[in-house]
């Protein structure tokens, strides 16, 4: 997981940290490998009985968790994951999809079958690694990676560069800029 898997959103009005579901996916698959080394380990009985029970009740709370982000979330992440996803089943996955559910989301802009207007979508989302996987997707329309080159929130420019939808003239404009950078870079 990359630390920019972790990014957390302040709400405006209410000062909370937004819990996205790749946090707390994150945390509840940490939760997990915490169960099963306990499995391995020579504790009392009684002692080994109350923490599974303490690690089940957390698991459990954090599926509930990403349940209240979005409804059959894991039954949802098992057909992204499907080989059998079809890239009109993906797309409604994303229309249906809260903004917050940065890990399916992010599972779908890197997901083979995505087509352009699931992609066109994905594009917009906030979430940086959303961007980036639509950036360098075989899939990615010319319209697409033209919006994402005028990001100037992040370098996506460079991974536009690079994918071969993007048109010719924008491609040599953000190659050029990437041998600039690099000769200014020389030059100190």
């Amino acid at each position: 997981m990359r630390r920019s898997d972790l990014v957390q959103h302040k709400e405006k009005e209410k000062a909370t940290t937004t819990r996205t579901s790749q946090i707390v996916f994150g945390e509840r698959q940490h939760l997990l490998r915490v169960l099963d080394s306990l499995e391995g380990t020579d504790l009392p009985l009684a002692r080994a009985q109350q923490e599974r029970r303490s690690l089940e009740e957390l698991i459990h709370a954090r599926t509930r968790e990403l349940n209240q982000i979005n409804t059959a979330w894991d039954e949802k992440i098992g057909l992204v994951l499907s080989a059998d996803a079809k890239p009109e089943m993906l797309e409604k996955l994303v229309k249906q999809a809260p903004e917050e559910d940065y890990y399916l989301l992010r599972l779908i802009s890197e997901h083979p079958r995505s087509n352009a207007k699931t992609l066109q979508r994905l594009g917009r989302h906030p979430y940086g690694a959303i961007r980036e996987n639509v950036a360098r997707h075989p899939n990615a329309d010319a319209s697409t990676l033209t919006y994402l080159s005028k990001d100037r929130s992040q370098p996506l420019w460079y991974l536009v560069a690079f994918n071969p939808n993007t048109p010719s003239p924008l491609q040599r404009r953000l190659r050029d800029r990437l041998k600039r950078l690099g000769e200014n870079h020389a030059v100190r």
